[in-house]
């Protein structure tokens, strides 16, 4: 999503000069968010973007996984030799976390590409018996599909609730309902202590409990693919992504970094954020193509100059759908609206009595009007705030 829609903002806002697009696999760039639901169902063959590159003067070139960048040559190499480049946009994405000792036990799949999927839907077909390693995004929505197709599902996470990477206990702890009521089995607060080659005996844990699997899911987290990036002068984070500034440019002159590979500094928050979701995949290259462009010379750009969006995302699971905006942090004050075990209810983080964050369960206008009220940094009501019968824009509090 990310190096496919620099490409196109490029061409939207103007840029005059050739623009190349290198990608790793063979398949055609496409869209990630269906491969956990429509194209693993089967319901899909493919989400590839609809995209008229050729249209675009966009050079396409699939199959040139980047190994290597050198700045001082102006060039990027490639398993298809190098490539040499005047701008250079590090849109690289992330992979997904193994289990260590993964690769040699067969039956452990990972669910970030369009192959992984494909390899996944012979395990949804056949109804196998599937242990899915942490109850993370990913783990939740291959339990949902897996649970509708038929499969038998256990759940194994390490934390202490689901979502743990995500959520405060507070706010996942009601999700474990979901799990039961689907027919999953969620085991939490114990680890995987090894994987077996044994259908019968696959999954070993650490308080010496073996579940039985024909096929192990792994989704434990994923990390920005910046390894090829050794040596090359780009700045790193301690978490491994690109050091980008608020205009999304990296330490290097004329290298800019967008997507799940980059972390950038957030006004807003005042943090460094590092936000993994379709949304700043999307809007993120809006950023890169107005300093790109800038950059060349042409006296209007169509984008913002700097990069410092609410972040948000979304997920379907277990027959609900989940939607977060914003950031929250310790010590921010919780706020609910609704009950959390009904159908449709919403978390509110307040920050200094504003609106930072809010997770909704069935409750798209909260997010809608919620991320409004984190733009506009509106402090809130607590009390309108808290009733889930009032609009949330309603409990905004005015300032003469």
């Amino acid at each position: 999503m990310a190096g496919v829609q620099t490409a196109v903002q490029l061409r939207e806002q103007g840029w005059p000069g050739a623009v190349t697009v290198l990608g790793a696999e063979t398949h055609p760039p496409y869209d990630l968010p269906p491969l956990s639901k429509a194209v693993l169902s089967g319901k899909a063959e493919g989400s590839a973007f609809d995209v008229d590159f050729a249209a675009l003067a966009i050079d396409l070139r699939l199959g040139h996984g980047v190994t290597a960048l050198r700045p001082d040559a102006r060039e990027v190499d490639t398993a298809a030799g190098p490539v040499p480049y005047d701008r250079l946009v590090l849109a690289t994405g992330a992979v997904p976390v193994a289990l260590p000792g993964s690769a040699d036990v067969p039956g452990v799949h990972l669910l970030r590409t369009l192959d992984d999927a494909e390899r996944l839907r012979p395990v949804l077909r056949e109804r196998r018996r599937v242990v899915i390693v942490g109850a993370g995004w990913i783990g939740a929505e291959f339990a949902t599909a897996a649970r509708e197709a038929g499969c038998p599902v256990t759940v194994v996470e390490a934390a202490g609730e689901p979502l743990a990477g995500a959520l405060p206990p507070e706010a996942s702890r009601p999700m474990r309902a979901w799990y039961a009521e689907c027919g999953a089995e969620l085991r939490t607060g114990v680890a995987v202590a090894r994987l077996r080659p044994d259908p019968a005996a696959k999954v070993e844990l650490a308080d010496g409990t073996v579940l039985p699997a024909d096929a192990v899911v792994v989704g434990i987290g994923a990390r920005p693919a910046t390894g090829w990036l050794a040596g090359s002068g780009v700045a790193l984070a301690p978490d491994g992504s690109v050091l980008a500034d608020e205009r999304l440019r990296t330490s290097v002159p004329d290298v800019y970094a967008v997507g799940d590979c980059a972390s950038f500094p957030s006004a807003r928050y005042g943090r460094r954020l590092l936000v993994h979701h379709w949304d700043n995949a999307l809007h993120g290259p809006r950023v890169v193509a107005a300093g790109l462009v800038g950059d060349a010379g042409k006296a209007v750009q169509a984008g913002p100059e700097v990069y410092d969006p609410v972040p948000y995302f979304w997920s379907e699971q277990f027959g609900r759908f989940v939607q977060y905006v914003g950031w929250h942090g310790e010590g921010d004050e919780v706020l609910w609206r609704g009950d959390p075990t009904s159908a449709s209810w919403s978390v509110c983080w307040l920050r200094d009595g504003a609106l930072g964050a809010l997770l909704a369960v069935g409750r798209p206008r909260d997010v809608a009007q919620g991320r409004k009220l984190i733009e506009q940094r509106a402090p809130l009501d607590r009390a309108l705030a808290a009733d889930p019968a009032v609009p949330l824009k309603k409990a905004a509090l005015t300032t003469a």
